[in-house]
């Protein structure tokens, strides 16, 4: 029993120099965010890594090359197209499924039995053709023609 004593005292110990650290440096960074040396610093930093990043952009521009700036704007509109270009796969599907649902979704093996149908016609007819004279016969010039021929 008394080694859960010691662990309830060593857990207690451990949790209050924590909690003491931590106020400690919680206090120490108030302290540097509320220095202005420690501001000036920040914003000059700051301002030194926009300048930088300015001038990265320039080079690269000067050497047509892109820039981080311009691979991310790429980047975001990759990605958008490629969020569009779901959304209309998405779309295609469910198209496919309502036609495949309609009353008339045989249509293709329906123009396959009116091809085969169209198939065997023709062969039919053509079979005639050939049983059929080679010259056609002569046919009898109408009788009211005949006349207005020789009346004129």
């Amino acid at each position: 029993m008394s080694e859960q004593t010691e662990n309830t005292e060593g857990d207690g110990l451990r949790e209050r120099l924590q909690k003491q650290g931590e106020e400690t440096l919680g206090q120490l960074a108030a302290g540097l965010l509320e220095s202005p040396l420690v501001h000036k610093a920040l914003a000059g930093a700051f301002d030194a890594r926009e300048k930088a990043t300015q001038a990265q952009e320039a080079a690269m521009g000067a050497l047509n090359l892109p820039s981080a700036a311009d691979l991310e704007r790429l980047t975001r509109r990759v990605r958008s197209l490629s969020q569009r270009l779901e959304g209309i796969e998405d779309g295609v599907d469910k198209l496919d499924e309502r036609l495949a649902a309609l009353p008339g979704a045989g249509i293709e093996e329906r123009l396959g039995g009116i091809e085969a149908a169209l198939e065997k016609l023709g062969n039919e007819v053509e079979a005639l053709r050939k049983k059929l004279p080679a010259t056609p016969p002569k046919r009898a010039a109408p009788k009211r023609a005949a006349a207005k021929r020789a009346a004129s």
